[in-house]
């Protein structure tokens, strides 16, 4: 018996160690398993998010090309009116580039304007280069500035020099100066006598509402879609096989378009469509049968008035021709036709006024 009640004892403890035991591993297993889809919906995050930037900077592409093929001079017209008549002018040969710009994602878009010379080069006319310090003009200039403000226009040079090494045609010594030179007289603002012609950034305000365009900067800035971008999404993420539809999508991107007709609804609608217009729900049955009633008695009005014009013109029409039978027989009747009397006393006012006429010429002509 002790044998017994001891074994039974021993055994009791190996079962309240079994499942606590049990409890540390399925929390474990449950463990891993929200680790396993946590990194899961983290990979398909960044997979997705992935494909979307692929996606924007595809449209963002499109967007590039056409502006730059396409719609040039509409762009640099909202930007700079005086600038975007360079580009219609014919000796000018000016060329606009756009590129992307920026240090995050998605890069917004830059443009700047160049000149073609075709190897036949030009001269830039500036303060800076003419006036020098052995010319008069450099003492005339000071006294018309004043001293202070010369003396700050001198060290900023000075500073420009120290910091770029190549600020003046004298510096150049290689090609890589000559590009150096050329980019900070770009970059250089015109009261310090540079070109004032750096990269500049277009905004969502400088491009037409009625392209494309507009709705692919605005998603990228803001992740809101259009109605017409994302008619259009699926065609112009497929890769052009040939140069054909790449110049397609160019000009679905490009397009002018103008707004539906279903959007526009006239202010005043015509009294057709306004009878066809159910009545609001809201409306109580009385005010919808004092409606009715206005109605119809609108159309009574209405139908009695063209009734009575109608009888008006029957009257006049027999007013003008009246016929009256002269001589009845059986196989003919001869019938006089009396003419409106209206203008039988126009004939009569007529023939009055001739004769008073004539009567005052002969009372007053001259005796012989």
């Amino acid at each position: 018996m002790s044998h017994s009640s001891s074994a039974a004892d021993t055994r009791i403890p190996k079962s309240d160690d079994q499942q606590p035991r049990k409890g540390h591993k399925a929390h474990f297993l449950n463990v891993a398993k929200a680790k396993r889809l946590e990194i899961s919906a983290r990979k398909i995050q960044k997979s997705w998010f992935t494909y979307m930037d692929k996606v924007i900077f595809q449209l963002l592409k499109h967007t590039v090309c056409a502006a730059e093929h396409y719609v040039t001079y509409e762009i640099l017209k909202k930007v700079s009116p005086l600038e975007a008549e360079l580009i219609k002018d014919p000796s000018m040969k000016c060329k606009v580039r756009f590129r992307f710009s920026g240090e995050r994602f998605p890069p917004f878009i830059v443009f700047k304007i160049f000149l073609h010379t075709e190897g036949r080069g030009y001269k830039y006319f500036s303060g800076k280069n003419l006036l020098q310090p052995s010319n008069e003009a450099m003492v005339d200039a000071c006294k018309i500035m004043g001293k202070k403000k010369f003396y700050q226009q001198i060290m900023e040079d000075e500073h420009i020099f120290q910091k770029f090494k190549v600020t003046d045609h004298v510096d150049i010594v290689t090609m890589q100066d000559y590009m150096q030179y050329s980019s900070l007289l770009d970059e250089t603002p015109a009261s310090s006598g540079g070109r004032n012609n750096h990269w500049r950034r277009l905004n969502l305000e400088n491009i037409p509402r009625t392209m494309m365009i507009y709705d692919i900067v605005d998603y990228a800035e803001s992740g809101v879609i259009s109605n017409r971008l994302q008619k259009e999404m699926k065609y112009l993420l497929q890769r052009p096989r040939t140069e054909e539809m790449r110049q397609h999508q160019l000009k679905i991107v490009s397009q002018v378009r103008c707004p539906s007709f279903a959007i526009m609804q006239p202010l005043l609608q015509p009294y057709q469509q306004q009878s066809e217009m159910k009545p609001l729900g809201r409306r109580s049955k009385q005010a919808r049968m004092k409606v009715e009633k206005m109605r119809k008695a609108y159309k009574m009005a209405k139908n009695m008035n063209a009734s009575e014009v109608t009888e008006l013109q029957k009257n006049a029409a027999s007013a003008k021709k009246q016929e009256t039978i002269i001589i009845s027989t059986p196989s003919f009747d001869i019938v006089k036709v009396n003419e409106s009397t209206s203008d039988s006393e126009l004939e009569k006012e007529e023939e009055e006024l001739f004769a008073w006429y004539q009567d005052l010429h002969i009372d007053y002509s001259p005796s012989c």
